[in-house]
């Protein structure tokens, strides 16, 4: 393979990356912590969608716990995401490590 056909494959790759990574970028994710008391939905840009909390999970003398769930479920979003991601490059590079 010349180098000219290896730059066009290449440019094709970054560009079906790109488009892979604006549509995950749209993807809502869900996630539940707590048993289901406090539900998030959260884009893949991060932006966050929605937060639910069940109102049995609201209590003034529990304040610091539910801080600490919602803290957990917002954990649990941005993981969710990460993997989305990471499993998106290694599908594109097959395997390999990209820099970006």
């Amino acid at each position: 393979m010349n180098m000219q056909a290896l730059m066009q494959q290449a440019q094709k790759m970054q560009k079906e990356m790109q488009k892979k990574q604006q549509e995950l970028e749209n993807t809502t994710f869900e996630v539940s912590s707590a048993g289901g008391a406090i539900k998030i939905k959260i884009k893949g840009s991060r932006q966050i969608e929605q937060i639910e909390i069940d109102k049995d999970a609201i209590d003034p003398e529990e304040k610091e716990m539910l801080e600490d769930m919602i803290k957990v479920a917002m954990n649990e979003a941005n993981k969710l995401v990460d993997e989305a991601f990471e499993q998106l490059n290694s599908s594109m590079t097959n395997g390999l490590r990209m820099p970006f």
